[in-house]
Parts: structure tokens; sequence; C-alpha cells
């Protein structure tokens, strides 16, 4: 993997001047993580995932004068979040009937072992993971999905007007047990 920014810089010049020779670099470099990211929001579908893995390389190719300009902006952090943007938007065109299709726990699994980057992540994963069900999955599918609440509701069977308040509820109390994790002393203000 590239040593700093110098590194990065080397290779969003290469994709701009040498598109080819740019993405073989990007792959050596990135193959690992971006296939990865993939992998684990479409394990089961591994055409799919390569189609994915071209559209990031694409992406990478498209962005990278913008990319370059931005040099406090790691291009590791870009890819994977590209990756993992465009899985997603796979995942969902490839649900037979959208907001009918149970969690894959596979998926639900991936997420908690996702490389975090600061120990309030590490403690946010920890205390959802631990939420009962059905809030476990309503916060998975909300907020590593990206699904909007009507789709969750279907999913799961129950009302928008549920999802939205389970959401808000949950909320509140992670709010409160991330403060006694990781601020024991602080004295958080009035309920809201």
């Amino acid at each position: 993997m590239p040593t700093p920014k110098t590194n990065d810089a080397a290779l969003l010049a290469l994709l701009q001047s040498d598109p080819q020779a740019g993405l073989a670099r990007l792959l050596d470099a990135y193959g690992g993580l971006i296939h990865g990211v993939v992998r684990r929001i479409l394990p089961r579908n591994p055409e799919d995932a390569e189609e994915c893995v071209a559209d990031v390389l694409v992406a990478a190719w498209q962005s990278a004068g913008r990319l370059a300009g931005e040099p406090d902006r790691p291009l590791q952090g870009w890819l994977a979040l590209t990756a993992r943007h465009i899985a997603i938007d796979r995942y969902r065109r490839l649900r037979r009937r959208p907001g009918t299709d149970p969690l894959d726990e596979t998926l639900a699994a991936d997420w908690l072992l996702e490389p975090r980057t600061s120990e309030g992540e590490d403690c946010i994963a920890e205390l959802v993971a631990a939420l009962p069900a059905p809030d476990h999955e309503i916060f998975l599918r909300r907020y590593y999905l990206l699904e909007p609440s009507r789709t969750i509701a279907a999913a799961l069977g129950m009302s928008e007007h549920t999802v939205n308040v389970r959401l808000s509820r949950g909320r509140a109390r992670l709010r409160r047990q991330y403060m006694a994790r990781m601020h024991p002393n602080a004295k958080e203000g009035p309920e809201q």
C-alpha cells in the first residue's frame, strides 16, 4: 500500500497522464481494499462484484483531477467510500422485490468487522451491535445500507412511523450510552 500522500499524488498524476498504467498501479496499491469492500456487500454475486470494482476504477479515473486538487483527502478513504456506495447501489438493484429481502447476516457481521478510524466509532459499532431486535436491523438498514424508512418498514412488516420512532428513541439511547462510556464525567443536557 502506498505510503503517505506523495505516492497518492503520483498515482493520481499517472491516472491523468496515462490512464491504463494509472489504473494498473491503482489496482496494485488498492485493489485488495476495493475488492474487500465490494465483496462484503455482494458476497454471493462475483460477477456483479467485479463490475462494481470496474465502476470504482472508472470513478477514480474520472475524479483523478479533482482528487489531486484535494491533497488533504486520503485516496484510500475516498476509494473505500466510493466502493461502498457503488456496491450498495448494485445490491439494491439486484433485490427482486425492494424492501422485502431479509438483512443478509453476513453483511451485518461484516459491518461489525469494518475498520474504524477512532475509538468513538468502535464504541458506536459495539452499541449498535448490542441493540435488541428489531432495532439492530433497523439501524443497520438505515445507517449502513442507507435504506429509507418506508423500505425498512416494508421489509420488517411495520409502519414507517414505527420505524421512525424506533430510530429516534434508539439514537437517544445510543447517545446516552455513548456519553456514559466515552465521557463518564461529562454532564449531559436535558433529554431531547
